[in-house]
């Protein structure tokens, strides 16, 4: 009687072999028992991050995956620990970072019948994957190891290829779950250590009809503007060399990417300034990557004749329906082989554009060094310049992300990252982990009170991860953005939108292990500096006033204006 395989185990350690030998390097577990057999496998291979609430988990798998590194596979055992993944899995597919989740799941035979920890994981997160695959329960076949490894290889080109994002793998176990001691399924990769599936990439061009169809629709466009959001899909060099070709300013948003000195960060000051708004009105807007965070300039912009969309991913990025041409392909490629075909327009146009950054820039300056209180947009700020060059940045995707898309001065070699594909506030702490996690660097994190709270489990043995991570968290006892909205005058705005915690976040972190800080408002970019010198997991606590903030936000958009006036 030939004696029966080990294929739970076999199965498992020849996929996290495959995803080895692709250059996978991080794994995050939700810890269960219906996972044993792939958790026990990462955990042979691979650096295992071991996360109990598996909302947090999803997010530390995320920020590995947001670092522009290998994704991270993640792991959960069956029933409501895998519901609890979709809000990153949201975020993933949104902002296209790459990660591989696995949930394991009963056997068939256990569905519908009652049996405990098993719901419906079919196709669990719908449109949100860009494959979903359920190979069955392992079993000890002819061929087994073929159908493994190309398994393997195919959910890790489905996420990382040329559109990235999460993959689903459903794997039902049956039991025995841990390793029997039974001989394993025979199963071996290629001899020369090369995964079983090698996919090339797509090699990115510029195709010539659709370059002339780009040259078309913005040749002899004098006042033109490029604007630059999150994921433009070209390089900061790039985008300045074609724009000063054309005599036409950059609009980079705070996390573009290209945001340097030399493009424009002050336009939302601008346009909050009605003549300037109305004399700089662009004739052609020409848009890389997601729109700008502020809505103001969104407003503004949209007013254009003309809009052009270039955009490398199938996502359709138009969402107040203006765009004139949308063009398909390298963003970078198609605008640097157009550039030279294009008229240039060197002149008052980009001079005025200079000019009033610069003035604008003064002025939010010497307004925000002119305070002796706590202002959030000079936190911003001094964050921002703080940062030392070799860290990351993560902003929290409320307040954080507009004040420092207002605030914060260009500056190069600057990493600056946000969750703004589906732009919730859940998952930041443990975002940030992992973006410590997947480049090995220090992670500065601005968050305002309630983002930090939202993810507060991700807190759970973060000190003894060996992550470097500054938390800096602006705590004005609620939702300050809604103070900005017109609901802020209803008469249940605290009860249904300020939503007070009455938190002492400090004490909170130093209840998870965490090193504070509490500077005054002239110390906040020294504490950074010394908490990322220092190492380790540190919250900078910085209290504000939410009411008072949307004053000193008026107060900082009036100067502006006073200076442009001169």
């Amino acid at each position: 009687m030939t004696e029966r395989r080990d294929a739970n185990t076999s199965f498992a350690r020849v996929v996290v072999d495959e995803w080895v030998r692709l250059g996978m390097t991080h794994a995050v577990i939700a810890p269960g028992s219906r996972s044993t057999p792939l958790a026990l496998a990462l955990a042979e291979r691979v650096r295992v991050y071991v996360v109990i609430d598996e909302r947090s988990a999803a997010f530390l798998a995320l920020g590995i995956g947001l670092t522009g590194g290998s994704p991270a596979a993640l792991l959960s055992t069956s029933g409501t620990a895998a519901v609890n993944f979709h809000p990153a899995v949201v975020e993933a597919d949104a902002s296209a970072i790459p990660m591989v989740v696995c949930t394991a799941d009963r056997p068939p035979e256990l569905r519908d019948t009652g049996a405990t920890q098993t719901i419906d994981q079919n196709r669990l997160y719908g449109s949100a994957v860009r494959w979903y695959n359920d190979p069955g329960p392992p079993s000890d076949v002819a061929d087994a190891g073929r159908f493994w490894r190309s398994t393997a290889c195919r959910a890790w080109a489905e996420a990382t290829g040329a559109h990235p994002g999460p993959v689903h793998l459903n794997l039902p176990f049956r039991e025995p779950l841990a390793p029997t001691g039974a001989p394993l399924v025979d199963a071996p990769g290629r001899a020369d250590g090369r995964p079983w599936t090698e996919v090339a990439p797509p090699e990115p061009g510029a195709d010539p009809a659709v370059v002339a169809r780009l040259v078309e629709a913005l040749d002899g466009r004098e006042r033109g503007v490029l604007v630059a959001g999150q994921s433009p899909g070209a390089d900061a060099a790039t985008l300045v060399a074609v724009a000063e070709s054309l005599g036409w300013p950059v609009l980079a948003d705070a996390v573009s990417g290209v945001r340097v000195p030399g493009t424009v960060s002050t336009y939302d000051a601008l346009v909050r300034h009605d003549e300037w708004a109305a004399n700089h009105r662009p004739d052609v807007v020409v848009r890389l990557g997601r729109p700008l965070t502020s809505k103001v300039t969104e407003r503004w912009l949209a007013e254009a004749p003309h809009h052009v969309v270039v955009a490398a991913r199938p996502s359709w990025l138009d969402p107040h329906r203006v765009a004139s041409s949308y063009i398909s392909g390298d963003p970078g490629r198609l605008l640097t082989a157009a550039s030279p075909e294009l008229r240039s327009h060197p002149g008052e146009w980009l001079e005025s554009w200079v000019r009033s950054e610069a003035i604008s820039r003064w002025a939010l300056d010497d307004y925000c060094d002119g305070l002796d209180e706590p202002f959030e947009g000079r936190v911003a700020r001094d964050v921002v310049a703080a940062a030392p060059d070799d860290a990351s940045m993560l902003l929290g995707s409320s307040m954080p992300v507009r004040d420092v898309e207002s605030f914060a001065a260009p500056r190069a070699a600057m990493d600056i990252r946000s969750n703004r594909g589906a732009n919730g506030i859940d998952g930041m702490v443990s975002t940030a982990l992992g973006m410590a996690a997947g480049i090995s660097r220090p992670v500065v994190a601005l968050l305002g009170d309630l983002g930090f709270l939202h993810d507060i489990n991700g807190l759970v043995g973060a000190a003894d991860r060996g992550l470097d991570v500054t938390y800096v968290v602006v705590d004005n006892d609620g939702g300050g953005i809604f103070s900005f909205l017109p609901q802020a005058d209803h008469r249940d705005f605290e009860l249904l939108f300020g939503t007070p915690h009455g938190l002492d976040i400090p004490k909170v972190a130093e209840a998870y292990g965490i090193a504070v800080t509490l500077p005054s408002p002239l110390e906040v970019g020294m504490a950074v500096s010394g908490a990322v010198t220092d190492g380790g997991i540190h919250l900078i606590h910085v209290r504000t006033d939410r009411q008072r903030n949307v004053d000193l936000h008026k107060g900082a958009w009036d100067s502006v204006a006073a200076k442009l006036m001169l």
